[in-house]
Formats: C-alpha cells, sequence, structure tokens
C-alpha cells in the first residue's frame, strides 16, 4: 500500500496512478487530467499543501473545474440550453425523491445551509410536495437560494416539463437529465477521495436533508451532521450516471 500523500509533489504522483472502480471511463479521465493540472498550478504559485487539501477535500476544487465546464455547455449556441424548457416556477426537477436525496459537497452543502438561514421557520417548498426541496418557495415554486444552488441543480436541463412532471412522479420519462459537467464533477470528489485517503475525507450530503435542517433553525455544522451521506453514496451516484 502506498502512504499518504504529504506534499503536493506526492500528490500529484497519487492522483496519477489511483484509480476508480468500474471500467475506465473518458470522463474519469479527463476530470484526472484538469485535477493534475489544478495541483500543479497550486504547487506552481506557492498554495500551502494544507490549503489545497481543503480545496479537494471539501469539493470546491472539483466545483470549480465543473463550473467552468459547464459555462462552456451553456455559451454554445447549438448545445443542451438552446433547447431546453425549464422555466421560473417550473420545480418538478426540485421534488428530490432519490435515494441519496441530490448528492452534494461539503461546500455545496455549507453554501445552501448559510443560504437559507434567513428562511429559517418560513413555509418552505414542502407546503407544495412533501419531497420537494426545503429552498423552494411553496408559492412561486422558485428557488429562494438561486445563486447558491449547488451544481446537480444548475445542470440539470430537459427539453419537455411534461418528461420532469412524469420522473417527479417516479415514471421514467426521456428529455430530462443532468448535463455532462455532473459527471465530470463526480469523477473529480471520488478521484480526490482515493488520493486523500490517510490525509483527508471527502465526504458528500443529502441537498434534501440539509435544506430540511437549515430552514429547522440548525446552524449549518448541526445541518452537514444530519445530512452526511454514506461513503458508498458517491460511487453509487457515479454509477448511476455510468460514469
Amino acid at each position: 500500500m502506498s502512504a499518504a500523500p504529504r506534499d503536493i509533489p506526492a500528490l500529484i504522483r497519487v492522483l496519477t496512478r489511483v484509480r476508480l472502480p468500474g471500467h475506465k471511463s473518458a470522463t474519469v479521465e479527463r476530470a484526472r487530467k484538469l485535477l493534475l493540472i489544478y495541483c500543479d498550478t497550486a504547487r506552481s504559485h506557492g498554495v500551502p499543501f494544507a490549503d489545497l487539501v481543503r480545496q479537494l477535500a471539501s469539493g470546491m476544487a472539483a466545483l470549480r473545474m465543473a463550473g467552468a465546464d459547464l459555462d462552456r455547455v451553456f455559451a454554445n449556441p447549438a448545445g443542451p440550453a438552446a433547447t431546453a424548457a425549464c422555466g421560473n416556477g417550473c420545480a418538478f426537477c426540485c421534488i428530490l425523491n432519490g435515494a441519496d436525496g441530490g448528492l452534494v459537497s461539503r461546500a455545496e452543502a455549507h453554501q445552501v445551509a448559510e443560504a437559507l438561514a434567513p428562511f429559517a421557520g418560513q413555509p418552505d417548498g414542502r407546503a407544495w410536495h412533501p419531497q420537494a426541496c426545503a429552498a423552494l418557495d411553496p408559492e412561486t415554486k422558485s428557488c429562494r437560494i438561486y445563486e447558491s444552488r449547488p451544481l446537480l441543480c444548475r445542470t440539470y436541463l430537459s427539453d419537455s416539463v411534461a418528461a420532469c412532471e412524469s420522473n417527479a412522479a417516479g415514471t421514467p420519462a426521456s428529455g430530462a437529465g443532468v448535463v455532462g459537467s455532473q459527471g465530470l464533477y463526480l469523477a473529480a470528489m471520488a478521484l480526490a477521495r482515493a488520493a486523500l485517503k490517510g490525509v483527508a475525507t471527502v465526504e458528500t450530503y443529502a441537498l434534501d436533508r440539509v435544506a430540511a435542517a437549515a430552514v429547522a433553525g440548525a446552524d449549518p455544522a448541526t445541518a452537514l451532521r444530519a445530512a452526511r451521506h454514506k461513503p458508498r453514496a458517491l460511487e453509487d451516484e457515479r454509477a448511476r450516471l455510468s460514469v
């Protein structure tokens, strides 16, 4: 077994060779390449090892990489955003009835909890639908923390409102789903988790439980404790998206 990395050059070497469960994936290899660039850039700019570890473990590094990828997707006039039927108040995608409750990183979970703090004690999305995200306004069905919403929410696009409604009811329908940036994000977090073994823990959280705890008045630390996933949730989600 290899020793846990204790500096950035060692972390780069570990990242180069770690393998994830399942078949070799182009998405995983792209995430690896971007993480190696991210780490090498941190090294060249004199970023302390501990700071880089925090960025990787919190999911912030993966979020920056996937966010830049998503910006490119949205900037493409012929991309999936061009035909999206998504609009304000169409919130079927905010019914979080999956087993993981909507997987988010520690950085995103903390951001959601902080953004929802001003709405503690107020009616939330569950007044509209029992499995809706608590970040929703129950009257307008719009997201009250839109600027702080996780990558999962930003990558979900649909060309059919009917498909979204069907999926929300538990009946699979084509036309709706996440774009590739979400798979890149999951792969980057999984690689970071494997590379940081023995150094730091890369945790994921259920978005629905973070939001529910925050609107119940819990502070961010308490909200995150209530929403922490079991370790296999990340790999389960990667497998579900086949990345």
